[in-house]
């Protein structure tokens, strides 16, 4: 450990944690309602008022993970932040107006005219689609270390199909959960036809960024790494294998009126993505920009850090408490979402 990373102490390290979780639960959370919302563009006029409701009391809130994620980088690390943003302002800026657009869209498909509403239908399957693709290319390039090849660049545009297919994956497991009838049985095509293609996804990010450095390659790949780190990706061989098992068997299960095997495909794909992430933060850890600056050169003075401490102590309980409570007030089987 170098003598800043001494300096510095443990604050960063905590940072980084924070940083890292609120990443994954807003990956999670906004990654499935961005996949239903990608998926509206596949259903019926009924069945897009449905899924709207399923995400209805949720995507606005799940939003706010990414805020977290984005304040800590720029508070705590105010050099990285710089040149992150710096090298993903185009795909930044694209994913904004993304979201932005899904926010007007979700508002007006019910408050504007009735013959307005298939064309705020369309800004809202664009608006997810075009968040989901923005963040894939971003995590291409973060995978690349932001080095702007023909090649990599081209490789960042394959992840960022392989990510709006994999919120698309858990856009159909949350569809499974949440609707019901032919929605349903709708969610498992779906679901089967995002499967492989996030798999390959898995499997790209999984053989580019050993490849990225041969610091990161000998994490992986040197005794007695190799064994103790094996299991990661055999138990995501299997979760996709679960998660085909399941689709392949829901439509008999739901024809039966039993759905004891519809939670497993959301079950299956958020552990994956848990697992994906761990591996990437493995890999990375401790480069805050890949292999040019780690979390404690790019860290914020240890007093400025102590005193942004104080106020995640305070808001992140506030946000899991009332992200919990949320999820736990409207779960089952969604209704009709209506405005007052």
């Amino acid at each position: 450990m170098s003598e800043l990373a001494q300096s510095n102490g443990w604050l960063p390290l905590v940072f980084m944690a924070v940083m890292g979780l609120a990443v994954l639960i807003y990956v999670v959370l906004d990654g499935y309602d961005l996949g239903v919302g990608i998926l509206m563009g596949l259903a019926s006029d009924t069945e897009k008022d449905t899924m709207v409701a399923s995400i209805g009391p949720f995507w606005d809130a799940n939003e706010t993970w990414l805020v977290l994620g984005i304040g800590v980088l720029l508070t705590a690390f105010p050099l990285a932040h710089g040149i992150v943003m710096g090298a993903l302002y185009l795909p930044v800026a694209a994913m904004l107006l993304g979201l932005i657009l899904r926010g007007v869209a979700f508002d007006f498909r019910f408050k504007g005219q009735a013959h307005h509403k298939p064309w705020w239908n369309r800004a809202f399957v664009g608006g997810s689609l075009l968040a989901a693709l923005a963040q894939g290319y971003m995590l291409g390039l973060l995978v690349v270390g932001f080095d702007r090849t023909p090649i990599n660049m081209l490789f960042a545009a394959f992840i960022a199909l392989c990510l709006a297919a994999g919120y698309c994956l858990l856009g159909a497991g949350w569809l499974l959960m949440k609707a019901e009838g032919d929605l349903q049985r709708r969610a498992i095509v779906w679901g089967r036809r995002a499967l492989w293609l996030t798999a390959l996804g898995i499997v790209g990010v999984s053989v580019a960024t050993p490849l990225m450095s041969r610091a990161i390659f000998d994490k992986w790949f040197s005794v007695p790494n190799i064994f103790l780190l094996a299991p990661i990706p055999a138990f995501t061989a299997i979760l996709f294998l679960l998660a085909a098992f399941a689709f392949k068997r829901l439509p008999v299960r739901l024809e039966q009126r039993n759905e004891s095997w519809a939670w497993v495909p959301f079950g299956s794909t958020v552990v994956i993505f848990v697992l994906a992430f761990h591996g990437l933060a493995y890999s990375l850890f401790p480069w805050i920009v890949p292999q040019r600056m780690d979390i404690w050169q790019a860290a914020a003075a240890p007093e400025s850090l102590m005193f942004i401490l104080i106020g995640v102590i305070i808001v992140l309980p506030a946000i899991l408490g009332y992200t919990a409570f949320a999820y736990w007030v409207f779960r089952g089987k969604s209704r009709d979402l209506e405005y007052g």
